[in-house]
């Protein structure tokens, strides 16, 4: 997940501002917070937003005919799997070791919505390229987890090494894929749940997946 800023880890503020600094900043209590979240996701909301999203991203992907490196980059967390249940069971903290183990046991199950855009690009011929900020011993579990989970066919699988740490997600993943620009690869989309995995250098269609549980830069 790389460096993380956790979404249910900042309380959110609604001031209410009536041109004078003595007014008091009303705070939304962290339970109900954890409240709507759980019921954005089990209500349906989330598959319903994230559907549209692919949707719309597919309707784009109708008009390009891929060349023979044409490609999609895909992020992992939040995108292609789903780690909601157990985030929800660890309360919406975040342990590194625990999210460690969690990760080493490559029992993530997909986002379904995802999984169908990456159906719908292999059948078009496009290629994809999963770019991710998990570490570099976490290379192997990632890679079963993703095959596990449905997505069996990809050019690579790119993680986060010792020479970007402590650089933002963003920055690492906008050098990633202008290094596969340079080897010849043509990005025509990015699919990912945070704003950082979409923009910056050669982002082609941004398929932004919708995520409440947390933010990175």
């Amino acid at each position: 997940m790389g460096s993380r800023s956790l979404f249910l880890s900042v309380v959110i503020f609604i001031s209410v501002l009536y041109g004078c600094s003595s007014q008091p900043v009303y705070l939304v209590n962290l339970s109900f917070v954890k409240d709507a979240i759980i019921r954005y996701h089990e209500s349906g909301d989330f598959h319903r937003d994230a559907e549209r999203s692919v949707n719309e991203a597919i309707a784009q992907f109708d008009k390009i005919t891929p060349s023979e490196k044409s490609a999609v980059v895909f992020d992992v967390d939040e995108t292609a799997l789903s780690n909601y249940e157990y985030n929800k069971n660890c309360d919406f903290g975040y342990v590194p070791e625990y999210f460690d183990m969690w990760i080493d046991s490559a029992k993530a199950p997909p986002v379904i919505e995802v999984l169908n855009l990456y159906n719908y690009l292999m059948d078009k011929n496009f290629r994809v390229i999963f770019l991710t900020a998990r570490k570099e011993n976490q290379f192997n579990a990632t890679y079963k987890n993703l095959v596990s989970a449905g997505f069996t066919k990809f050019d690579t699988l790119i993680v986060k090494d010792k020479n970007y740490s402590g650089i933002s997600s963003e920055s690492f993943k906008s050098e990633k894929r202008t290094q596969l620009k340079e080897k010849g690869y043509k990005i025509e989309g990015t699919v990912g749940d945070q704003w950082s995995d979409l923009n910056g250098a050669y982002h082609g269609i941004q398929v932004k997946i919708p995520d409440f549980q947390y933010f990175i830069r």
